[in-house]
């Protein structure tokens, strides 16, 4: 049961930290609205700062299961199509979870205020999708799938068009199938610009 507690805790949080940013979230409000006395939510975390660490730490490791990290790699292709197909199951889920949405919204307001937040915010909207794709990337050249070049270089100008439709969605949602069909066209121009010639 106090799991359970805590859990709402946390995602009622999540919910007002990417609605108001952390400035303007606090704990009687966030107690208030779970019908909840303050002393309720301290039982289960000491501060507000406990809180937000607490969900950063949740939603990194819920983000890495499910999306992959440079830990949690999703397996090499088999084909150029499979490519595509997974850029576009990867894209699906973090367009449409939405934990992830409300936590890229967090991101995005709390950068410039909290150290940590800025080093998440750079890993998960740039880095981190390269450090993903790098060594799919090489994977898929020893299987013959790509011409040979430069693995980084080749993810980051992957991921970095990808990263920027999928914040066009963040901000102006009805435009999220447009994205969609952008990115998917964006994949397909990319194998075939960068496909083996062993498999036009």
């Amino acid at each position: 049961m106090a799991k359970d507690t805590k859990e709402r805790i946390l995602l009622a949080a999540l919910e007002m930290f990417s609605q108001n940013g952390y400035a303007g979230a606090n704990i009687r409000e966030l107690a208030a609205s779970l019908d909840m006395g303050k002393s309720s939510i301290y039982r289960h975390f000491e501060s507000k700062e406990e809180i937000w660490n607490t969900l950063l730490d949740r939603m990194i490791a819920y983000y890495a299961e499910r999306f992959g990290s440079a830990d949690h790699l999703p397996p090499v292709p088999n084909s150029l199509e499979g490519l595509v197909e997974m850029t576009m199951r990867m894209v699906q889920f973090t367009v449409q979870d939405e934990k992830i949405i409300m936590t890229r919204k967090v991101l995005s307001i709390e950068q410039f205020r909290d150290d940590r937040a800025r080093a998440l915010a750079s890993k998960h909207f740039l880095t981190g999708l390269t450090e993903i794709f790098a060594p799919v990337f090489a994977g898929m050249m020893e299987k013959g799938l790509l011409k040979r070049d430069d693995p980084t270089l080749l993810a980051f100008a992957y991921t970095a068009p990808i990263s920027a439709l999928i914040h066009l969605c963040d901000r102006e949602p009805d435009k999220m199938e447009e994205a969609l069909r952008q990115i998917e066209a964006f994949s397909r121009h990319f194998i075939k610009t960068y496909g083996s010639n062993q498999f036009p």
